[in-house]
């Protein structure tokens, strides 16, 4: 049989499922028996049944998830659903929800997502930075409208480019697919357990609603139709989070700041098993703990038209809108470590991490963090689209499509996207990070023997209101025709266009002379400026009990925490009365020239990349069937592409640098200005898919493809960026390429299929992809723009030798303010030091993108799905090996290509549903995988994401064909997730969240 007269029947089947119309399978009885046997399969078996049809009918490697019924996908969640398809892991936000999917080891950036076959736009928003990413958020859309998913790990010479992992298209249903009235209508109550997790200025609602509902009707004998869906979800939520701000490496015999006393040297007495010259170790940049509340509302509206004049043509025109909004208030309790004095005893080599690390601060007056944030996003994607298919006869048809489709992220509140308040108590002493558990530890002592917080000690230190903006649209076009030249031969051809204009912007508006408090030289503003009860007392050991060790009695066990609105109106109003007018403004973007009010946000952008790729693309497929012994299948296609890159980039200019905390050295920036680079490629992309049914039940697949994925947006930025926030020893930034070619891979797959009854099958697949011109990041290290760094300048240096200060930050100052007050670049009254003529010229570690690294990656898939006959009883179970011959090298300190993502994965799914009753079980494990290669240094340091499963319970019950209620449990048995470096004990993020539970009903009507 041609593809031309099977192809319907695989969407088909699915669509008239979900929306209500019971799939039947006959099986012959025997060679004597003419009767035909009904089996009726609804529900969690018909979903599985479906998913295996889509799986056995498909040309080339393709897994898929089916509804359940009209407005029940398998999860609430796309991603949770989509991790249990072999080869698909997630990735998973703070908040415990998948949000980007990794498919066979390639990350997010390069698996391309489909809404009904045409390429979606994607956009996000970053804290401090303009937004890189290509990846689709599958957070924005809930489950409910969706009819089912499919994941082509092969490639197809008709699909648009850019997945590299996969392309993963995302079905919703058409009226005309499944005539007649099929609707339902759903309300769920969501108690989600970390919503109370928190301090009580942060707890949310204990109990939070979700609504949703499909409609879906044809009218006038079935030519029109109409389908049309919305829910709304809202979600009170919680996450408490352990922290280091990074790690700093270092060998064991190097000298340099921050590194630990030489055996023989002074201070060296106070360490216990120091690492060997020949090791690698690092020491914390900062520990510190935080207390997240969040509050999610998500809005979903679908609207599909179709009209069908004759029997041979149809036309459909179509509407998608989502909105999540995304709100966060946060209080934290942190220290810094400023890499003076200190004492520590280590693990052994040859990657060594401290199990105790101490800095002594007996002056008694560094910080005590006890800062506050709030983060408001909004994301919103809205999609048009139309679609003319034309039977023009029984061989040959024609499709026409288009579809304008926009996705924007940015700021919801005036604050802006990111905001932060530094809040100090300035009595901080002797500090202790203990990392040998699971939790670390911070312990701190205050000066002059206190012992407990005091609210007549708080001051607020600094301010950072940040504005995050992106948006991606995409306009494309193709027209797509099938000539049918026997049943068993076809060719496929089309042309298409495709345009994605891209913006990714960013705004800062930062009190950056202040983080050692709000003062002037007539008295400013002093903690007894600031009402005592802003502050709330708490203890932290008890937001992180499921983390080992979190109760350790050495732990720092108080904070302080505070409504962020009141407070950041409250600064305002004392800031703007001070007798200095100019403290009341802060910089524009780090632009001393522009200044505005300091505690509300802007939107002129510092930064702001704006990308152009325009592509056109034709291709073409033959597909033939033949018998040759045994039914076989072959297809053989050629895609060609082409693409124009234009780049421009506003990129803000540093004109000098400011010394305004212990270990915070500023960026000062003037007026910004626009740079523009071009790029192009093109590429001739082959497929080849063939086929062979062994038996009936036995079925051989192999596979050749080559596909392309695009470089992140920022490697193609048209400028050169500085980060805002320099140290000691320089600072960071980077600088794009729009000429990046994509990557490239060379995709080959071999599987076998075992189809052994109507729900049950067994697979096994071998797949292995050559990978070219993997983007990596080289650090060059640069002088840009000759800025002068105060430190170890002349101020500098005359305070260590006259001011006796041996490298203490504090000292330094202090006597650089009692000395040069009012000498060019210090100003006591701002609490700031410039660099001047003369100082040294400021090194920056530029991070630079370049196509320079090959790789291969392959891996093993295994499905087995079993139903058990009629008895209710079934399992589906999965295993995903994946491996590569590129792997990081924890004891280099340098930079290094490494892929990230890469891991082994598996999936268990049992479940009963008989007599009206179903439950379902399910079981997700992901092993340890490096997710990063740079930590929040900006130096080069592998984050690595620990092992996790988790286990979700769904049950239904059908009180009449039309009712039924529902409950889910997600992360039943709580777990926690942890990211460490290059050892165990370099703790990066610690995170608890909390079992989710959900309680709801749906009802349907209609055929």
């Amino acid at each position: 049989m041609n593809d031309r007269a099977r192809r319907p029947t695989q969407v088909a089947q699915a669509i008239s499922l979900i929306l209500g119309t019971t799939v039947v399978f006959s099986t012959a009885l025997s060679q004597e028996t003419q009767g035909l046997e009904e089996v009726i399969v609804t529900g969690i078996r018909g979903s599985l049944t479906s998913s295996m049809e889509l799986k056995r009918d498909s040309q080339g490697v393709v897994d898929g998830i089916v509804a359940e019924d009209i407005g029940k996908f398998p999860d609430t969640n796309l991603a949770e659903s989509l991790q249990r398809i072999t080869g698909v892991s997630i990735d998973r936000t703070a908040i415990g929800e998948g949000s980007r999917v990794t498919v066979r080891g390639v990350g997010p950036d390069f698996n391309l997502v489909l809404l009904n076959g045409r390429q979606m736009p994607a956009s996000s928003i970053e804290a401090t930075t303009a937004s890189n990413s290509r990846a689709f958020d599958f957070a924005n859309l809930a489950s409910e409208a969706i009819s089912a998913i499919e994941v082509y790990k092969t490639s197809r010479s008709s699909t648009p480019t850019g997945g590299i992992g996969a392309t993963i298209n995302v079905k919703t249903a058409r009226p005309l697919d499944a005539p007649g009235l099929h609707s339902s209508f759903g309300v769920k109550g969501v108690i989600d357990t970390s919503a109370g997790n928190l301090p009580s200025n942060l707890e949310g609602d204990s109990i939070t609603p979700e609504i949703s509902g499909i409609y879906s009707n044809t009218f006038g004998d079935d030519k029109f139709g109409i389908a049309i869906s919305g829910s709304y979800q809202e979600r009170d939520l919680g996450y408490n989070q352990a922290t280091t701000g990074g790690w700093r490496a270092f060998g064991g015999d190097e000298v340099n700041w921050g590194t630990i006393p030489l055996p023989g040297q002074p201070g060296s007495e106070r360490i216990t098993n120091r690492p060997d010259a020949s090791d690698t170790y690092s020491v914390p940049q900062s520990l510190g703990y935080s207390f997240n509340s969040v509050q999610r509302k998500r809005t979903n509206g679908q609207l599909a038209l179709q009209w069908a004049p004759v029997d041979n043509v149809t036309a459909t025109l179509d509407y998608t809108y989502s909105e999540n909004k995304i709100a966060t208030q946060r209080n934290e309790l942190s220290a810094w470590f400023n890499f003076g004095a200190s004492s520590s005893s280590w693990t052994d080599g040859p990657v060594a991490a401290p199990d105790v690390y101490t800095e002594l601060l007996p002056g008694g007056n560094s910080d005590v963090g006890m800062g506050g944030a709030q983060f408001a996003t909004k994301n919103e994607n809205n999609s048009v689209g139309f679609n003319l298919e034309w039977e023009v006869s029984d061989r040959f048809g024609l499709q026409l499509d288009f579809h304008d489709s926009t996705a924007e992220s940015g700021p919801d509140s005036p604050y802006g996207s990111n905001v932060a308040f530094g809040v100090s108590d300035l009595s901080r002493g002797d500090t202790t990070g203990i990392f040998s558990n699971d939790f670390p530890i911070l312990g701190m002592q205050l000066a002059n023997g206190r012992t407990q917080i005091d609210p007549s000690f708080m001051e607020v230190t600094g301010s950072s209101f940040r504005n995050s903006y992106m948006k991606s649209e995409v306009q494309q076009g193709q027209l797509s025709g099938d000539f049918a030249f026997t049943d068993s031969s076809r060719l496929d051809f089309g042309v298409g266009f495709t345009e994605v204009n891209n913006r990714s912007a960013f705004s800062n508006v930062q009190s950056d002379n202040t983080w050692t408090g709000i003062r002037n030289a007539n008295g400013g503003l002093t903690a007894a400026s600031f009402d005592d009860d802003i502050w709330r007392a708490d203890t932290v050991s008890k937001y992180f009990d499921q983390i080992s060790g979190s109760g350790d009695p050495r732990l720092f066990n108080q904070f302080f925490t505070f409504d962020f609105e009141r407070l950041r109106n409250q600064v305002a109003q004392l800031r703007g009365a001070l007798p200095d007018q100019s403290l009341a403004t802060c910089p524009l973007n780090g632009n001393q020239s522009i200044r505005v009010p300091c505690y509300e946000a802007s939107s002129i952008y510092g930064t702001d990349r704006r990308v152009e790729e325009k592509s056109k693309s034709a291709y073409v497929q033959f597909s033939q069937d033949w018998e040759w012994g045994k039914p076989m299948h072959a297809a053989l296609g050629l895609r060609y592409e082409e693409t124009d890159v234009t780049s421009s980039a506003l990129v803000p200019i540093p004109t000098g640098i400011a010394w305004a905390g212990n270990n915070e050295f500023t960026i000062q920036f003037g007026a910004p200005d626009f740079t523009t680079l071009e790029g192009s490629y093109d590429y001739l992309l082959p497929s080849f898919d063939f086929s062979v049914d062994l038996t009936d039940d036995l079925k051989l697949r192999a596979s050749y493809g080559e596909t392309i994925g695009r470089p992140q947006w920022g490697d193609i930025q048209g400028g050169q960026t500085l980060d805002a926030l320099a140290r000691i020893n320089g600072g960071t930034g980077r600088q794009g390429d729009p000429g990046l070619k994509p990557l490239e891979s060379q995709n080959i797959d071999f599987s076998v299929e075992y189809y052994y009854g109507e729900s049950n099958y067994l697979s096994v697949g071998y797949f292995r992809k050559n990978i070219d011109n993997y983007i990596g990041v080289s650090t060059i290290q640069e002088t840009p723009f000759d800025l002068p760094h105060p430190a170890n300048g002349g101020y500098f240096n005359e305070a260590n030798t006259n001011g006796a200060c041996a490298g203490d930050l504090t000292c330094i100052r202090q006597y650089i303010f009692a000395n040069h007050d009012g000498d060019p670049g210090v100003n006591a009254a701002t609490g700031t030091i410039l660099g001047i003529a003369g100082d040294p010229i400021a090194v920056f570690d530029i991070q630079v993108p370049s196509n320079q690294k090959s790789a291969t990656l392959d891996g093993w898939e295994m499905n087995l799905q079993h139903v058990f006959g009629q008895s209710g009883f079934g399992f589906a179970v999965n295993y995903t090996m994946v491996d590569s011959n590129i792997s990081y090298d924890d004891q280099s300190r340098q930079d290094q290509f490494a892929i990230v993502g890469l891991s082994d994965s598996a999936n268990f799914v049992a479940f009963y549903e008989n007599y009206g009753f179903g439950i379902r079980a399910a079981y997700n494990w992901r092993d340890e995988f490096l997710s990063a290669t740079f930590d929040s240094t900006g130096t080069p340091n592998p984050n690595y994401t620990e092992a996790y499963g988790q286990i979700d319970v769904s049950a239904s019950y059908d009180i009449t064909d039309a009712f039924t209620v529902q409950a889910e449990v997600i992360n039943l048995t709580d777990e926690t997730q942890r990211v460490h470096g290059r050892n165990d004990n370099q703790l990066l993020f610690a995170t608890q969240t909390g079992p989710r539970y959900m309680i709801g009903a749906r009802y349907k009507f209609g055929q």
